[in-house]
């Protein structure tokens, strides 16, 4: 089974319907939805995986949006490893990536603010400045993620 297979699947799963079967509507798409559940989870590798199934086929001006939320979720694999396995020799050094993956995020998801299918993009956008800051000015020391106080995001009706 290739990778696509497996997150079609998985999509499945998570919203009942594959990828293969959505509509035009983005706000609707299993994989954005998946996305969003699989956040919200602190799942935050599936995100990455389920937006990615996504992201790979789109050619339209989304690409760039679908990128920045991908890279965000990245930031937070990196946080919630280095938090779970602080000594790890690997784990123990994601918070100089995480704000990487931050600022790249910004600058993807910034055209698309303030909102984009239904996402509060200038939330995010704060969210993710909040998070590199935090890390910068502890010299990347100190970890601002927590399962306590983990982000979440939801999507306004279209």
């Amino acid at each position: 089974m290739t990778k696509g297979e497996r997150i079609s699947r998985f999509v499945e799963e998570l919203e009942g319907a594959t990828p293969e079967s959505a509509g035009a509507n983005v706000t609707r798409h299993p994989c954005y939805r998946g996305f969003f559940r699989c956040w919200n989870e602190q799942r935050y590798y599936e995100a990455h995986d389920v937006l990615e199934h996504l992201w790979l086929s789109t050619t339209s001006a989304d690409a760039n949006y679908f990128k920045g939320l991908i890279q965000a979720a990245g930031g937070f694999v990196h946080l919630q490893k280095q938090f779970e396995h602080p000594t790890h020799p690997k784990h123990g050094r994601r918070l100089g990536p995480a704000a990487r993956l931050f600022r790249l995020a910004e600058k993807n998801l910034a055209p698309f603010a303030p909102t984009r299918h239904g996402l509060d993009v200038a939330g995010l956008l704060r969210l993710v400045d909040e998070k590199a800051a935090a890390i910068v000015r502890s010299d990347f020391t100190q970890n601002p993620w927590s399962p306590q106080n983990a982000p979440t995001l939801s999507l306004a009706d279209e």
